[in-house]
């Protein structure tokens, strides 16, 4: 696909205006990603829980979060009840992994970060918590 094709569906999903084009443009790391990093919308980022004990969302082992690189969650891939508390401890993460993408510094995509929920579990005081590894993998 040509650059001006990238940026016309860019433009168009974004519903951003010719001048907001052109502010976006004008940050090199921006343009990079969008232009240069196909991997990007080729990949689905995985929060998957490997701990969970006295979760009050329910979120047991296995459960995984499934999202675009862009933070956008595929529900149908998702269980049907999750915990924002969780999910805002996965998007942490998410500029480790755009910066992965965008220099291209872990291409067989192997690298794997742990994030835990903010409850601290019931024997510090909370009522549960859960543990999830966050990973990236090819979408189909």
């Amino acid at each position: 696909m040509h650059v001006e094709e990238i940026w016309r569906r860019f433009q168009k999903h974004m519903e951003y205006t010719n001048e907001e084009m052109e502010v976006f443009k004008s940050d090199p790391h921006k343009v990079k990603m969008v232009t240069q990093t196909p991997e990007f919308v080729k990949c689905r980022v995985i929060a998957e829980v490997i701990e969970s004990h006295g979760c009050y969302a329910q979120q047991r082992v296995g459960d995984r979060f499934v999202m675009t690189a862009g933070g956008q969650l595929i529900a149908d891939e998702c269980p049907r009840g999750m915990c924002i508390s969780a999910l805002a401890e996965v998007s942490k993460v998410l500029p480790a992994i755009y910066e992965r993408l965008i220099n291209k510094t872990d291409p067989q995509f192997e690298r794997v970060d742990m994030v835990h929920c903010p409850d601290v579990g019931l024997d510090k005081g909370g009522w549960g918590k859960i543990l999830m590894k966050v990973y990236l993998k090819k979408a189909r």
